[in-house]
């Protein structure tokens, strides 16, 4: 997942400029008196954001940031952009691309500097203090935002070059920021009456003080929610380092002689694949399914249903009927009607084939019940993960518990996801230990390009925290700008099972492939090449952003970089070749459930956001069982992959009518995939003509025309059918 921000709209003119505008400290307000001077002059000096690093990169010097330097910083960082804005609004010049467009980009050097840092810090480490700051400062940062957009005297000026482009002569980048940068104006409402602006300004800080309470309501309700046991019996099935894990975890958390199953923020849990006690199986998935529907502190169902309310609001007021219309402007799709239409392709489909795999897990389920002499029973949603495998070991042979061994996380990382990017790229990576980290569980590489030439650092934070948001995503400290001379400091996080002391870090199949989707987006950060930071990187739409991400996870099971890294971690043998082939059998195996999971979730973010304005307040539970049904997703064994209390990507992470995006980009990943195979595979020929056409474009031009630039085409949704285990592929003739 990209991190779209929270805080700040990753693709907001105004706060996408990169947080290097300058090395001269910020100059702070004048005093008022000679008493006040002294200590806005300390704060000046002692607070690391007021000045643009120095270390290489400019990456955030962590070893001096401290949790009070981010509101201090945050705050002055707001007051010296509105004075920028002023002061290009009050430009007595007539509106010039250059004294308009140019100086927005270059506008919010300090702002953008702390808020890049502390989105990230607060998504990956967070704790009460950055909290805090973090519902506090929302509703500032979101009138902030309309600071911009709704300032009628700006946005003549914005208004009158946008009238000229077509005179102006300017080069294709150029061009493109002045149409992107006029859309987020109209978009946000900058040609609304002053009333509704008034409106508009009111719902905005609502719905950002909602969604801060969302995020800080849902990490603690996974905390509070994680599983305690206390008989070690009843996590039989689970390995030695899994049990070793969860002991640590208890120990963290004070409960000696226990074991803690931490939540990950999706439905299904890892470990219920694995466990064997059927009690503890249910225990574990109705601690994930209800951890913010407990009518505590933690249950989020009043904040979701009053944001669908306002979300449904703010579009009426922009002159839409209902959010997702107002939404999808912008995007690939267009439309909530295309993006429906999209999403029925797929579902019958999905649904079909995990009726079929119902019915052999059910079977699975009758038989070993039979075995035991005791009656059998119906497959529920905790039973499925376990089954599965237990079909999957009986139909293809194989355990996980054999796979694992071969797939030990820096292996992964140095001889898989380096790999394949030298191959392709022709990129090289060095571990630095002299650039300061926000948690010591974070590594720190500096990239170089294939002339040898230094291109980014990036940065991967694996494990997970109790303070750490579920999931896994990509963000920029540091984003890449010809035009402010930065180049890319970017992070991968994702929440893998630290292992117990001196044991080694193993992966699922499934954490192979986060660590090359992530780094998929790492990659689109990385080839960045753009003259404006608005344009530069991932700052792509949602159901474009996700493609770099998805098509890089298909190198993960190609079979020369499989054989790469796919190396027992004691011995260094190659996995053995009985082992690839029963993995790729076994590849498309449960692929009805994965989809089914994924098109539930998406339908229902689509639904909450179709909801149009005169709409009562809806009830959470009754809305999503209703959505599902009307949808033919409503299975009682496969839940959605995020119920809607939980849904963190919908509610605060950007990707509110955008979960579809996930899919619309497999298509799109796949297809891509297709074309690479047709034209020789992992070549650096390929590589390279796909970095120039795409990863290294940003949004410098129309996405479905880069999209088709590049292919010859536009994107099939029938490699996507097969490769996901839809649809047979076609026989060759």
């Amino acid at each position: 997942m990209l991190r779209l921000r929270t805080l700040v709209i990753a693709t907001s003119i105004a706060l996408a400029a990169c947080s290097q505008g300058s090395n001269e400290p910020a100059k702070s307000a004048p005093a008022k008196s000679a008493s006040t001077a002294a200590p806005v002059a300390d704060a000046v000096a002692s607070n690391p954001f007021f000045a643009a690093s120095t270390l290489p990169f400019q990456a955030p010097p962590f070893d001096k940031i401290k949790d009070s330097d981010y509101q201090p910083a945050i705050e002055k960082g707001m007051a010296d952009q509105l004075a920028e804005w002023q002061k290009i609004a009050d430009n007595p010049a007539a509106p010039t691309f250059e004294n308009t467009y140019v100086a927005l980009e270059k506008s919010g050097a300090l702002l953008n500097r702390v808020m890049e840092v502390f989105n990230g810090v607060a998504s990956a480490n967070t704790d009460p203090t950055l909290q805090k700051v973090q519902e506090e400062e929302a509703p500032k940062l979101a009138a902030h935002q309309d600071a911009l957009y709704l300032d009628g005297k700006l946005f003549d000026r914005v208004q009158k070059v946008y009238d000229e482009r077509a005179t102006l002569k300017l080069d294709p980048e150029s061009l493109r920021l002045v149409e992107v940068t006029y859309r987020q104006f109209v978009h946000n409402g900058a040609k609304l009456s002053d009333a509704d602006k008034a409106k508009l300004k009111a719902l905005n800080q609502q719905e950002s003080t909602l969604e801060a309470q969302f995020n800080s309501k849902l990490l603690a309700a996974a905390k509070d929610s994680a599983l305690v046991v206390d008989d070690k019996s009843k996590l039989a099935g689970l390995s030695d380092e899994d049990i070793a894990a969860a002991a640590q975890a208890a120990k963290d958390r004070g409960l000696a002689g226990k074991w803690v199953i931490v939540l990950q923020n999706t439905t299904q849990q890892p470990a219920l694949q694995s466990l064997k006690d059927r009690a503890t199986r249910k225990a574990l998935y109705e601690a994930s399914w209800n951890r913010a529907e407990l009518g505590n502190a933690d249950d989020t169902r009043d904040i979701i249903e009053q944001l669908a309310q306002i979300r449904a609001q703010e579009a009426k007021l922009l002159g839409f009927p209902n959010y997702a219309a107002w939404t999808l402007q912008d995007q690939m799709a267009r439309t909530p009607e295309t993006v429906m239409k999209f999403l029925d392709k797929l579902a019958p489909a999905a649904v079909a084939r995990a009726k079929q795999e119902a019915a052999e897990i059910q079977a699975q389920i009758d038989k070993d019940q039979a075995a035991l002499h005791q009656p059998t029973f119906k497959l529920q949603p905790w039973d499925w993960q376990y089954y599965a495998e237990q079909v999957r070991k009986a139909k293809y042979d194989l355990d996980e518990s054999q796979i694992k061994p071969y797939f030990e996380l820096n292996n992964v990382l140095q001889n898989g996801v380096f790999y394949a990017a030298n191959q392709l790229y022709g990129l090289t990576f060095k571990e630095r230990h002299d650039i300061p980290v926000y948690n010591p569980d974070v590594r720190v590489f500096e990239v170089f390009d294939k002339n040898g030439k230094s291109l980014a650092l990036w940065y991967c934070d694996y494990f997970k925290r109790d303070n750490k948001q579920g999931g896994a995503w990509m963000d920029n400290f540091v984003q890449q700008s010809k035009l402010l001379g930065t180049k890319p400091v970017i992070y991968n996080v994702a929440n893998f099972t630290k292992p117990a002391a001196g044991q080694p870090a193993l992966l699922s199949w499934d954490d192979v492939i986060t660590m090359f989707h992530e780094f998929g987006h790492a990659l689109h950060g990385m080839f960045a090449d753009e003259e404006y930071p608005s344009l530069s990187g991932t700052a792509t739409a949602r159901d474009f952003v996700e493609f770099p991400s998805q098509f890089n996870e298909h190198w993960a099971s190609d079979p020369k970089v499989f054989a790469h890294f796919a190396k027992n971690y004691q011995t260094g043998a190659p996995m053995p070749q009985a082992l690839v082939d029963k993995m790729r059998k076994a590849g498309k195996f449960n692929s009805g459930y994965d989809m089914t999971e994924l098109v539930a979730a998406a339908m229902l973010d689509m639904n909450w956001h179709m909801l149009g304005a005169d709409a009562p307040k809806q009830d959470a539970d009754k809305f999503e069982d209703a959505s599902l049904k009307k949808d033919g997703v409503d299975l009682s064994y496969v839940p959605p992959r995020y119920r809607s209390s939980y849904f963190l990507h919908i509610w605060s992470n950007g990707y509110s009518a955008g979960y579809y995006a996930y899919l619309w980009t497999q298509m799109l990943a796949d297809d891509a995939f297709a074309d690479f195979q047709q034209h020789g595979g992992l070549t650096a020929q390929n590589g390279q003509r796909f970095r120039d056409m795409i990863l290294s474009r940003g949004n410098t031009e129309e996405l479905s025309k880069l999209y088709k630039d590049w292919r010859g085409q536009d994107p099939s949704i029938e490699p996507m059918l097969v490769y996901r285990g839809l649809k047979d592929a076609p026989k060759k003739k």
